[in-house]
């Protein structure tokens, strides 16, 4: 049986949970587009993914609360075997760049995770590598069943990473795509 993967396409459409703006481009739609790349290439290489959000105009929930728990129970409900929640980073500091990733703890299944993506991501973009960053905090870490990493894929405010997820998606793709493939050692 294939493993499941739930990606999350972090933010809603409009408010509430919309995400960050800069350089004139949406966090909601970057990782909308990127989301839907990544579930494809991981379908072709023989997983069973589901997005958060299927379609450009799909809304979550009536509050920030009410979407976050609705990705979550999603998941949890499916039973997912991993997940991924896909964002764009944000910086008063417009030359900070990178990806990094959020997990519920170290030395899990989720670190190993993160760590695959992570470096297969700044091999697929070129972008820095900004390491793994514990945050139990996080409502869809703390609140799924499966091993789960929030992803910041770029910071949104430079505007060279701005560009490279706007015009180049499937870079973000390939390497979140790689990276699940390298943790499972079918790369």
């Amino acid at each position: 049986m294939a493993a499941k993967i739930y990606i999350d396409q972090g933010h809603n459409p409009v408010n509430p949970n919309a995400g960050s703006e800069g350089n004139g481009f949406r966090e909601q739609d970057l990782v909308y587009s990127i989301g839907q790349l990544t579930a494809a290439l991981l379908r072709q290489n023989g997983f069973d993914v589901r997005l958060s959000r299927p379609s450009p105009r799909t809304q979550l929930g009536t509050s920030n609360t009410t979407s976050l728990a609705a990705r979550v129970n999603d998941a949890n409900s499916w039973g997912a075997d991993y997940f991924l929640s896909l964002h764009t980073n944000a910086s008063v500091i417009e030359s900070a760049s990178g990806s990094e990733a959020f997990v519920f703890r170290r030395d899990s299944d989720a670190e190993i995770l993160a760590e695959n993506i992570l470096e297969q991501l700044n091999f697929a973009t070129g972008l820095p590598n900004r390491g793994v960053i514990v945050r139990p905090g996080l409502y869809v870490l703390r609140k799924t069943r499966m091993p789960s990493t929030l992803l910041e894929l770029g910071f949104i405010t430079n505007p060279g990473d701005a560009e490279l997820m706007a015009y180049s998606p499937q870079l973000f793709a390939a390497g979140i795509t790689n990276g699940v493939l390298a943790y499972f050692g079918m790369l």
